[in-house]
């Protein structure tokens, strides 16, 4: 029975999938880029599946090996794209509670 796992969350899909296409683009193996990112291959498959959050040490590394910005594999990656929480605030949420309370 081949079971896929769910993407962790469509933040980490998108990551994964652009880590993908660039390492397609230049035609480099999991395992090749792996060893370039000091990382083991099944780490990067997970990143790639979208089944793992990379640390930001790890996507720098992944993108200098892809000779990459990391910027780019993580550009417009939002706060929508993240697993939903029961409670979420922002700053200017936090700020405008906080003015409230010293008026």
């Amino acid at each position: 029975m081949n079971v896929m796992s769910a993407p962790h969350s469509e933040a980490a899909r998108i990551l994964g999938s652009r880590i993908r296409e660039h390492r397609l683009a230049i035609q480099v193996s999991q395992m090749d880029l792996a060893d370039l990112a000091s990382m083991h291959f099944t780490n990067l498959g997970k990143i790639e599946r979208g089944e793992a959050n990379p640390s930001l040490t790890t996507i720098v590394r992944i993108a200098v090996a892809l000779d990459t910005d990391p910027g780019k594999l993580v550009a417009g990656i939002a706060g929508d794209d993240l697993p939903d929480r029961s409670h979420r605030v922002t700053a200017a949420d936090l700020i405008r509670e906080r003015q409230k309370g010293n008026s």
